[in-house]
């Protein structure tokens, strides 16, 4: 019981990091962008991309802000689907998965 006890506080008591904080810079470089209109708005990019990949689920996204590209991850009959667009375009570059 003191073992069990004592693991818990240790994990509990540990940090977690992320392996890549957010940067403060990007996320305002990316608001900054959208304000313009230089990247398209996330839910058009996926009004674009989720008819793209039919009988998939669509689980989330992330971007690049350095190159302008999402990356969205999709799942379908258990095999991951990542599809990159253009953040500017709204165009699709590539894909992996089936």
């Amino acid at each position: 019981m003191k073992t069990l006890v004592s693991l818990l506080l240790i994990a509990t008591a540990t940090p977690v990091f992320a392996t890549e904080p957010m940067q403060r810079g990007d996320q305002m470089s990316v608001y900054q962008a959208r304000r313009k209109g230089k990247l398209m708005p996330l839910p058009e990019i996926l009004k674009r991309v989720v008819p793209a990949v039919p009988g998939a689920e669509y689980l989330g996204f992330d971007f690049d802000s350095s190159t302008s590209i999402y990356t969205l991850k999709f799942l379908r009959n258990g095999s991951v689907i990542w599809v990159e667009v253009d953040g500017r375009s709204g165009q699709i570059l590539g894909r992996t998965g089936r």
